[in-house]
């Protein structure tokens, strides 16, 4: 066990004493507020990537999101098969208990999940030494295959089809939960694909109608 402080210990102590003094003790009131509960009306999924951090991305207060991290922002399809099923619980969460109106999925530029996903360079590898990735990845194998055929494995244009890709997976996973199909079809929940671009800062939201994502 650690038991010394390390230089990155140190950082997040730093981080914290910044946040008392700035963002906890001068919105007391709202923390408190807090106390009695959460009532976000939007859901997140999002990549775990460290560059890509919604709250920041949308300028958000604590309790305004729920967000769901994970490697390529990845929703699997709904499955009653025995295991551990961490997104599809955060979902149920936020749909059933939270009722939240919107859910967004929001892919990002310089995914390495979604690369990795492309190349399919962890193919085979063992469990701790890349087969965790390579199996929750898997669920991009069905959105891979046109963007291989129009843009090859490689390259930022690739790169970037398949990020996209994954967004529009991650949606047509979510409306294999009966309980998004249910408050989709009565109009009380609103699916929404997103895709923030590193490079530029730039926010794209996706237009189902045409496939097509364009700058917010």
């Amino acid at each position: 066990m650690a038991s010394q402080k390390t230089p990155e210990l140190e950082q997040l102590i730093a981080g914290y004493r910044r946040f008392r003094d700035h963002g906890w003790t001068p919105h007391r009131e709202r923390w408190e507020r807090l106390r009695e509960g959460q009532e976000p009306k939007v859901m997140i999924i999002a990549c775990s990537d460290s560059r890509v951090d919604p709250a920041q991305v949308f300028d958000t207060d604590p309790g305004e999101m729920f967000v769901v991290r994970n490697v390529a922002a990845m929703v699997p399809p709904f499955e009653t098969t025995p295991g551990l099923h961490g997104v599809s619980a955060a979902l149920e969460f936020a749909i059933q208990v939270l009722k939240v109106k919107e859910v967004v999925v929001m892919g990002h530029g310089m995914c390495g999940g979604c690369r990795a996903a492309l190349t399919q360079e962890l193919a085979g590898a063992e469990r701790g030494r890349g087969g965790f990735v390579a199996d929750w990845i898997s669920l991009l194998d069905e959105a891979r295959k046109p963007v291989v055929e129009a843009h090859g494995t490689s390259g930022r244009t690739a790169e970037r089809a398949m990020e996209m890709a994954g967004v529009k997976a991650s949606l047509a996973n979510l409306r294999t939960f009966p309980c998004v199909q249910e408050k989709e079809a009565d109009g009380s929940l609103v699916l929404r694909g997103a895709f923030f671009a590193i490079s530029d800062g730039v926010l794209h939201l996706l237009d189902e109608d045409t496939g097509e994502f364009a700058a917010a």
